[in-house]
């Protein structure tokens, strides 16, 4: 199987790692972003363990949260008569 930048594939000795997409090729391995949010190195010995996949199945987990809306809260008073402890 030829392995280049883009490609979808699928790990069949890893498949809970889900479909990764290729994001690095060098003539030793290819780094693949997994579904679970990982990158991985795999070395060119092991390529026959990639499996083509579907373009559609690669939704990597997002690396950084989704931001939510907070509401401002206004400033606390302190109340008198209070000893501190």
């Amino acid at each position: 199987m030829s392995i280049k930048r883009g490609d979808v594939v699928g790990h069949c000795a890893a498949v809970e790692w889900g479909s990764g997409k290729v994001v690095e090729v060098t003539a030793k391995w290819v780094s693949i972003h997994f579904n679970d949010g990982v990158v991985r190195k795999i070395a060119c010995s092991h390529f026959e363990k990639l499996t083509p996949a579907e373009s559609s199945s690669f939704k990597p987990v997002p690396s950084v949260a989704p931001k939510v809306a907070v509401e401002a809260v206004g400033k606390v008073k302190k109340r008198a008569g209070r000893k501190a402890a």
